[in-house]
């Protein structure tokens, strides 16, 4: 009986904190930790969510996808010299296609030993604004991308939640 007591006292005393899966891309070569109760997203969604060509090839994100996160590796050439230049391309081109680009803060830092492209910024949808945080960085001498999405609504709730996320993101 008293097991019973301490089991039920940790439980309703001791606050946890749900483990996050761990993602893997390209075989483990990078790795970082989803937000819990993030899933990938099924191929409707996908399309719904990114109709063009471009779009990422995984996508993970909360059951409504209101809040996600969608990273690949892009075949375009990128090395850690050429990381400014994308940068400068990234600011000149983004607000030409992303309606009410506001940026937040789009600098280079260092993360998981080496220098990334870091934009966060918001926008507007047709129903509603939106919160993004990219990252992107080179992979084996390819572009590894990171884009962090939320609904303006949505971004307090998950921001602590992406923000861990973001720093999970680890190079091997």
């Amino acid at each position: 009986m008293f097991k019973y007591f301490i089991v039920v006292a940790l439980l309703v005393f001791v606050p946890f904190e749900a483990y996050a899966k761990t993602i893997k891309i390209d075989g483990g070569g990078v790795v970082f930790n989803s937000p819990v109760g993030f899933e990938p997203l099924s191929q409707r969604m996908m399309r719904a969510k990114f109709p063009s060509n471009g779009a990422p090839q995984n996508v993970i994100g909360n059951s409504l996808a209101t809040t996600t996160i969608a990273y690949d590796i892009k075949n375009h050439k990128l090395s850690q010299t050429t990381l400014g230049y994308t940068r400068d391309d990234l600011l000149k081109t983004l607000p030409k296609l992303i309606p009410g680009l506001v940026w937040k803060q789009n600098k280079i830092i260092r993360h998981s030993g080496q220098k990334w492209i870091y934009l966060e910024m918001t926008s507007k949808a047709v129903d509603t604004g939106i919160y993004n945080i990219m990252m992107v960085t080179d992979y084996k001498g390819k572009m590894l991308m990171f884009n962090f999405n939320s609904t303006i609504e949505d971004f307090t709730r998950y921001e602590r939640e992406l923000r861990k996320s973001i720093f999970s993101i680890e190079i091997k």
